[in-house]
């Protein structure tokens, strides 16, 4: 039986962002949604979830993130607006979303979803939509009190920032919330830095 491990590729969000969405995180809850709320520090723009994988599969992704990397200068983005997926009428989880060189970013998560298909992992089926998910609702929310929250805060709006690394994360579910560790670290510069930092 080989050992697993539950990992993802994502950006990581500066402190003063994160702290912009945990104040409006908080502000959200006084709305009496019931949800299971992320962490701000565990906030993160994911590009990949890659499931419980092989120590050989996280060697493997970590080749095509390097991959990837090359050729892209760091975005510039920020956080706006909230929203509700799928829909307002079955809601699931409760995100802010992204704006800025959109494009970009579109175009690094198709090319790092090419570059880990060629090596067997599962293609995305649905289209990336950049998205920093707040909380998962696991009962039902009276549809005004969700519209009315919505309303109130789709203006939200971050200070600019930079993504500059895609970061290969471990992740471990504990009762407490998920803990992340950093695997790996591609710079997204011309004269390119590789961080590897494995140690799962």
């Amino acid at each position: 039986m080989f050992e697993t491990i539950r990992s993802f590729i994502a950006f990581e969000l500066p402190e003063n962002i994160i702290s912009s969405i945990g104040k409006l995180q908080k502000q959200i809850k006084c709305h009496g949604l019931n949800a299971r709320w992320v962490h701000p520090e565990n906030i993160h723009l994911t590009l990949k979830f890659l499931g419980d994988i092989t120590k050989t599969d996280i060697e493997n992704a970590g080749g095509a993130i390097i991959e990837t990397a090359k050729g892209y200068a760091p975005i510039s983005l920020s956080a706006k607006g909230i929203g509700i997926f799928p829909n307002i009428k079955r809601p699931r989880v409760i995100w802010v979303g992204i704006a800025g060189q959109i494009s970009t970013l579109v175009g690094l998560q198709r090319e790092l979803d090419e570059n880990l298909g060629s090596i067997g992992f599962a293609k995305e089926k649905r289209l990336f939509k950049g998205h920093l998910t707040l909380g998962r609702i696991k009962k039902k929310i009276p549809l005004k009190r969700l519209v009315d929250a919505i309303k109130k805060f789709e203006g939200f709006e971050s200070e600019i920032f930079t993504v500059d690394q895609i970061i290969l994360f471990k992740s471990v579910l504990k009762p407490s919330g998920s803990v992340y560790t950093k695997l790996l670290i591609a710079d997204l510069t011309v004269s390119q830095k590789i961080k590897n930092l494995n140690s799962a």
